[in-house]
Formats: C-alpha cells, sequence, structure tokens
C-alpha cells in the first residue's frame, strides 16, 4: 500500500506519540499492578532548603517517597514527619549513619555500643516516620579484622541487640553490599540473610556497587525475595586509563533492561531509590524520566 506524505506523516507523528508515552503507561500499569516504586535519596535535595522545600521538590519530580539518613534530633526528625504528612512523600526506609565509623564488627566494645546506638536511633527514626526498613552496613574489614570475625560478630550483635528492637518496632533491618571488603558474593549475602532465619533481616541491593566484581542482574535473582529495598546508581569502568566514576542512570555499564528483567523474573515490587549525585528540580525530572524508562523495559537513556 503506497501512503501519501499527509497519511504517512500523521501515522509517524501517532508512533512517536506512543513510544514517547511508553514509560509512562508501562509506569502507571506497574503502580496499579503493585510494581516497583521510585523514591529517591535524601541526600540528593538541596540541603540549603528546609526539610518541606526538598520533599516538595523530590514530589514535584515525580518520585513517589525518599529515603532519610539517621535523625538523633527530635525536632528535626519532627520537621521529617510533617514534611512527609503534608506532601504524601512516603518516607520509606532510614540510611543508618554510624556503621562505617563504629562497625559492629569491632573488637572494641565502647565502638560497638556507639554502632549499636546509632542503629537504635535509626530503628526508631523508621518508627516514627512510617518507614519499614533501615539500611546497615553490618561490617568493614580492615587489616585487624578478618573475614570470619566480622561475620562472627556481626552476626552475634545483630541477633542480640538489634534484632529484637526491629522485631518490637517491626522494621526490617536491610543488610546492605556496598565497599566494605565483605559479602563479595550474592551466595555470600544469601547465606548471611538467611542464618537470621528472621523476617525482619533482608538484602538491601544496590545495583552498582557490585559492578566491580559481579553482575548486579545475577544478585537479583540469586537473592530473590531476600531483597527488600534497592538502590539504583551506575557506574562506568574505564579499564584503558584504569580509573572508574559512578554515573547517572543508563550512563555506565549496567544492563539496564537485564537487571529489570531480572526484577521482575524475581517478583520484585517494593520501593527503588536513586543514590546519585544531586541537583535542582530540572535535573531531578530527568532522573526520573530515566527511572522511569528503566522501569519500562529500556535503557533509561
Amino acid at each position: 500500500m503506497i501512503l501519501d506524505r499527509r497519511t504517512f506523516l500523521g501515522r509517524a507523528a501517532a508512533l512517536s506519540a506512543v513510544a514517547a508515552a511508553a514509560p509512562r503507561m508501562a509506569r502507571a500499569q506497574a503502580v496499579a499492578g503493585g510494581g516497583p516504586r521510585k523514591a529517591v535519596w535524601a541526600g540528593m535535595l538541596p540541603k540549603e532548603r528546609s526539610w518541606l522545600e526538598r520533599f516538595q521538590m523530590a514530589r514535584e519530580a515525580g518520585f513517589e517517597g525518599i529515603e532519610v539518613g539517621t535523625t538523633p534530633e527530635q525536632k528535626v526528625a519532627e520537621e521529617i514527619k510533617e514534611a512527609s504528612a503534608k506532601t504524601g512523600l512516603v518516607i520509606h526506609s532510614v540510611m543508618n549513619a554510624d556503621h562505617w565509623q563504629f562497625p559492629l564488627s569491632s573488637a572494641d566494645p565502647a565502638v560497638v555500643a556507639k554502632s549499636v546506638a546509632g542503629m537504635e536511633a535509626s530503628l526508631h527514626n523508621a518508627k516514627l516516620w512510617g518507614a519499614t526498613d533501615v539500611l546497615l552496613v553490618p561490617a568493614v574489614l580492615d587489616p585487624k579484622t578478618s573475614y570470619q570475625d566480622a561475620w562472627t560478630r556481626s552476626q552475634r550483635v545483630i541477633k542480640e541487640r538489634l534484632l529484637p528492637l526491629a522485631q518490637q518496632l517491626q522494621v526490617a533491618i536491610g543488610i546492605e553490599e556496598v565497599w566494605n571488603k565483605f559479602l563479595l558474593s550474592p551466595l555470600e549475602m544469601a547465606r548471611y540473610v538467611d542464618e537470621f532465619a528472621s523476617p525482619w533481616v533482608k538484602a538491601y541491593l544496590d545495583v552498582g556497587n557490585m559492578v566491580f566484581y559481579g553482575y548486579p542482574q545475577d544478585w537479583v535473582r540469586t537473592l530473590g525475595k531476600r531483597i527488600g529495598r534497592v538502590h539504583l546508581k551506575d557506574f562506568k569502568i574505564d579499564h584503558e586509563k584504569g580509573c572508574f566514576e559512578w554515573k547517572n542512570l543508563g550512563e555506565g555499564d549496567i544492563d539496564w533492561p537485564e537487571v529489570r528483567k531480572a526484577f521482575a523474573e524475581v517478583g520484585y515490587t517494593g520501593w527503588m531509590s536513586t543514590e546519585i549525585e544531586g541537583g535542582d528540580l530540572k535535573y531531578l525530572k530527568d532522573v526520573v524520566a530515566r527511572f522511569d524508562r528503566f522501569l519500562a523495559g529500556q535503557k533509561p537513556v
């Protein structure tokens, strides 16, 4: 069939409109069907603005939820709660603050006590804000801390001093894999989480953190139902120059369509938070657009 120019252009425009709307349509279908939900790490928002203004900006950009760091000051914690209530932006998780400086794997009881206190503050923050998860880096290896010690010490402290409070408050502890020289494979992460035999200990999966030594889609498929929360960021390795960079979604080495496929296969429908460089409203809207394309099974850019 031969098309005249007007008909051809009309059909081309219609196809372009459908293609442009595909991420939004897929996103709407995902939400309706209980699919993954978009959130932002609070550190991506301008710190010079009030919490209410930051929450409003995230909401206007298109995010549905937010992850906030540990906030021991009660007045500030109440301000954050109010900002969530006024904007409808859900605080879905808390990023614990003291696990690097004061690791649970330390041989020093005073250091461990500070780490426990930080996690207790995070768990109480979560309860106040209605969040259901707290991110925890469980151990940090150093020349004085062996892998076995890190495993044994951290599990013991979590079981004896943190898990009872998590159960009481009904807030899950999310174990994150990060550059702490610990839990370097999805098999180890799965075993570490399983040994708690508790629904209040989950895996907090960061899809960028393992790119040096693994593939996020493999981690997703291996961890499966253990995954409680997800961080999204990209990672670029320049093998010729021997350097690397953290990148915006779609600008690194991650195979985003394959990662999305893996999440669908394991039935993950929870929150995903972008944890990348921050910026203004225009920038955040672009991040949301990339997020939508990823959820639609496309490359973010």
